[in-house]
C-alpha cells in the first residue's frame, strides 16, 4: 500500500499484511506530520488536488502514449432500438397533430457524432464498461494505467469519464484522474460529464454524486444498465445547462 502525506507529498509504503484493515493513521518520517489512511472515496481524497509528480509529467511527452481506442469483436451489427423521441413523433404523427420534435433541433448531437469516453477501471470490470459503452454509439478509449489515462484526457476532447475506485491502485490511479478533472478550467468542466462506479453507493443517487464532486454515481451492480443511466445523466446535465449552451450556440453533450 502506497500513502502520501499531504504536508510534504512524501510517498510511504506500507506493508500490505501488517496494515490494519480500517482506517489508521502513521506519522510522516519526513515532516513528522500525522497522515491518515483509509477506505475513503477517490473522488474525496485530500491528496487529489496536491500530489507531487503527475505520472503525464515525470517523463519527456515523446514516452507518453494515449490509451487505445476500444475495438468490438464479434458482435452481430444490429440496427438500434427506436429511441423515445422517435416514438413520440410517429404517435404524434399518427394523430394527425404537429409537435415541436417535428422540427429539427439545430443544438441536437449528431447520430454521426458519438460521444469520446474514456474508461479507468480495474480489469475485472474493464472489458464490460468498454463493450457496453461501445455497443451503444460511444467512441471508447480504455486506459490500462495511469500514465495513459492522464495522457488521454490531455490529447482528447473527451464528453465522458468512467472512473473505477480501484483502477491502478497500486499508483493511485483514481486520484490522478479526479486531479486531472479538478484542475480543468470551469469551461472545460462544463463540457465533461464525470461517472463514478461504486460499490457501495446507490445509483443515481445526486446527494453522494455532489459529495464525491461527480456528475453521476452508478452501483458497480448496476453497471449492466449502465448506457441507459448515463443516458438519464446527459439528459438532466443538458438540461441544466440548456440556456447557457444557446447563449454560447453551443450543441448539447
Amino acid at each position: 500500500m502506497t500513502i502520501v502525506c499531504q504536508t510534504c507529498s512524501t510517498r510511504l509504503q506500507i506493508d500490505d499484511d501488517k496494515a490494519p484493515s480500517g482506517p489508521f493513521s502513521v506519522r510522516c518520517p519526513k515532516c513528522k506530520s500525522t497522515v491518515n489512511a483509509g477506505a475513503s472515496s477517490p473522488a474525496t481524497e485530500l491528496g487529489a488536488t496536491s500530489l507531487s509528480g503527475s505520472p503525464a509529467t515525470e517523463h519527456p511527452r515523446y514516452d507518453q502514449v494515449s490509451a487505445p481506442a476500444y475495438q468490438l469483436t464479434n458482435v452481430a451489427q444490429e440496427p438500434p432500438p427506436p429511441s423515445n423521441e422517435e416514438v413520440l413523433r410517429l404517435l404524434m404523427n399518427l394523430l394527425g397533430k404537429t409537435n415541436a420534435l417535428d422540427t429539427p433541433n439545430p443544438g441536437a448531437r449528431p447520430a454521426w457524432n458519438k460521444r469520446k469516453a474514456l474508461v479507468c477501471a480495474a480489469l475485472q470490470c474493464r472489458e464490460q464498461l468498454a463493450r457496453s459503452l461501445s455497443e451503444n454509439g460511444y467512441q471508447v478509449y480504455v486506459a490500462e494505467d495511469t500514465r495513459q489515462a492522464v495522457e488521454t484526457m490531455r490529447g482528447n476532447q473527451l464528453e465522458l469519464v468512467v472512473m473505477e475506485p480501484q483502477f491502478d491502485a497500486a499508483e493511485q490511479g483514481a486520484a490522478f484522474v479526479v486531479r486531472e478533472i479538478n484542475v480543468l478550467r470551469p469551461a472545460q468542466r462544463r463540457r465533461l460529464f464525470f461517472a463514478l462506479i461504486s460499490p457501495s453507493l446507490r445509483t443515481l443517487d445526486a446527494h453522494a454524486a455532489f459529495l464525491n464532486n461527480v456528475n453521476a454515481v452508478v452501483n458497480i451492480n448496476d453497471m449492466s444498465d449502465l448506457p441507459r443511466i448515463l443516458e438519464v445523466g446527459f439528459r438532466e446535465y443538458n438540461e441544466l445547462y440548456r440556456e447557457l449552451n444557446q447563449a454560447l450556440s453551443m450543441s448539447a453533450l
